[in-house]
């Protein structure tokens, strides 16, 4: 059985994400912060439906933390799957802040580019050992580096980009090793990032929908069934790409 490691998978995307790649028939290591249970959520889902998963924290803005969880997907590895590799990683964990250039704080900026950026980074190049050849990584970005640019993401989108840049360094330097590497951009999407802000502000849906092509805000079964498809062999070829993934917004 092929193991996919999924970050930031308690909820929104990644926790969509996990569920549509274990259906395929992939184990799945998924990684939350500070919702447990909604790993547990996670897990029991996909364990309904006769998949394998195991949830381990992680935050991936602390990368000091990061030889020990290798450490800890190693022995997963072998305890659950009689394993000494996995297949695929899916770089998605994150938060989202609005601040105007004027209002930022650089506390706040060296977080995001902590989580963002340097997280990915080298939460990457700490499993890249335990990969196996062949595999695929898929980075989530965000619209917000093109279409989707609005007042108060700058920070946020910066580090979206250095992402962007990222993956098609990756692609390339891992490619020697068949490792395939895309990004994934998703729109306006209903998940809990920015403060669950779609559920405290549900009057902003409306304008977001009709900025939208196809009339919707984006729900995280739209993304995750684009990165479970992404890391399978239905995308063997396909590597070094960001894939928008919006609705078409702002088109």
């Amino acid at each position: 059985m092929k193991v996919a490691i999924v970050t930031g998978a308690s909820s929104g995307i990644g926790q969509s994400a996990a569920i549509e790649i274990a259906q395929r028939g992939t184990g799945v290591i998924l990684t939350y912060s500070s919702n447990p249970q909604g790993a547990k959520d996670t897990v029991a889902a996909i364990e309904k439906e006769g998949g394998t998963a195991v949830a381990l924290p992680l935050d991936v803005g602390e990368s000091g933390t990061f030889t020990d969880f290798r450490d800890t997907v190693a022995g997963v590895l072998r305890d659950t799957w009689q394993r000494d590799t996995f297949d695929h990683l899916v770089n998605n964990a994150g938060f989202a802040h609005s601040a105007l250039i004027e209002d930022m704080t650089e506390g706040t900026f060296d977080k995001l580019t902590r989580v963002l950026l340097k997280g990915p980074y080298f939460l990457t190049q700490k499993l890249l050992p335990l990969m196996a050849d062949g595999g695929a990584i898929v980075n989530t970005s965000s619209n917000s580096t093109t279409t989707g640019a609005e007042p108060g993401y700058s920070a946020y989108a910066s580090m979206k980009g250095g992402l962007d840049v990222l993956t098609r360094y990756m692609a390339k330097e891992f490619s020697p090793r068949g490792i395939r590497v895309n990004a994934v951009s998703p729109g306006a999407t209903r998940t809990r990032l920015g403060g669950d802000a779609f559920t405290r502000f549900p009057e902003v849906i409306p304008a977001l929908a009709a900025k939208t092509a196809l009339g919707r805000v984006g729900e995280p079964d739209d993304i995750g069934a684009m990165i479970a498809s992404l890391v399978s062999d239905e995308s063997r070829w396909v590597t070094a790409q960001n894939i928008e993934v919006s609705g078409g917004y702002n088109l």
